[in-house]
């Protein structure tokens, strides 16, 4: 199948007036959905003994990090999407449509680099303000939710990772600075930088949808330093330990055109938002679909 492109012409709006074009196409069922669900989160031993690594290596991602289901509702943000911001509650819903569409372009490598990396680029830019920004990973899940037990090779059937987590701890922020901007780290460091991600539907999604959590609802004490490690290199990652104060949220039915961008760390601790955990999750009544196709890129964002 041939990947698709077109033209993008809009700039980000607001969800209060959606285009004609898109509310006649949209087959989302009207009203908010709310889901009562489980959240895996990390089981802590209680020892002080750190998480066990996630080791990654010829395409294997082994992941044994004993976990905890919690229950909890993920409440719908439909029809309330402008009351969510990066700097509030550490993640943002947009409506913005990608020249992209469908899994094969997606799935194109030099196509998401050359097409979908600069609009992705000039979007945060429009939302942030920020001087810079640098795409330096992206990643497209269309595969089982239970890719990690695939064995060796899973890594070419990522899916969804329905685990509570956050893609960078504090210190692991300037590991990937420091990764791709070697030269220029000891200046970056001395100003505001941040990372944040944009995850778009590659179709609407009703299984396995991703939850974000209100920033300011996960204390710093929840947060547990466990690492990422390759061949030659590596991560640090925040797990999340559970707590009843914790808020979930999501888009239902979340469509292409509407994206998501998740704060993963700001270097102002002044915010009160610097970083949203997130998760997918199972939703009960939406079992047993098609395996959710989505992309996410991870930015460098810098201000000057």
């Amino acid at each position: 199948m041939a990947a698709m492109v077109t033209t993008a012409t809009q700039t980000p709006i607001t969800f209060e007036a959606p285009p004609e074009s898109i509310a006649q196409t949209a087959s989302r069922p009207t009203g908010r959905h709310d889901v009562p669900t489980s959240i895996n989160y990390y089981k802590d031993p209680g020892d002080g003994s750190l998480p066990m690594p996630i080791i990654i290596a010829d395409n294997t991602v082994k992941n044994e990090r004993p976990h905890i289901p919690q229950r909890v509702v993920v409440h719908d943000v439909t029809g309330e999407e402008d009351k969510y911001a990066l700097d509030s509650h550490g993640f943002q819903f947009l409506r913005h449509a990608s020249q992209l569409s469908g899994l094969p372009a997606f799935q194109d490598e030099d196509l998401v680099k050359d097409r979908y990396y600069p609009e992705s680029v000039e979007l945060l830019k429009d939302i942030t303000g920020a001087s810079r920004v640098f795409i330096f990973d992206h990643k497209t899940r269309c595969g089982p939710s239970n890719w990690h037990k695939l064995g060796k090779g899973n890594r070419s059937s990522r899916g969804p990772l329905l685990r509570a987590h956050v893609d960078q701890s504090y210190d692991g922020a300037e590991l990937v600075l420091r990764r791709w901007f070697p030269e220029e780290a000891d200046e970056l460091v001395k100003r505001r930088y941040q990372i944040i991600n944009l995850w778009r539907p590659i179709k609407p999604v009703l299984e396995d949808p991703l939850a974000v959590a209100d920033a300011t609802s996960i204390a710093d004490s929840d947060l547990v330093a466990a690492s990422i490690i390759y061949p030659r290199d590596r991560d640090e990652t925040w797990t999340i330990k559970p707590h009843a104060r914790h808020r979930w949220h999501f888009k239902y039915g979340q469509r292409p055109d509407e994206v998501l961008l998740i704060k993963c760390f700001d270097s102002d601790a002044a915010v009160p938002a610097r970083r949203a955990p997130h998760s997918a999750f199972e939703n009960a009544e939406e079992a047993g679909g098609e395996s959710r196709e989505s992309i996410e890129t991870r930015a460098l964002v810098f201000y000057d």
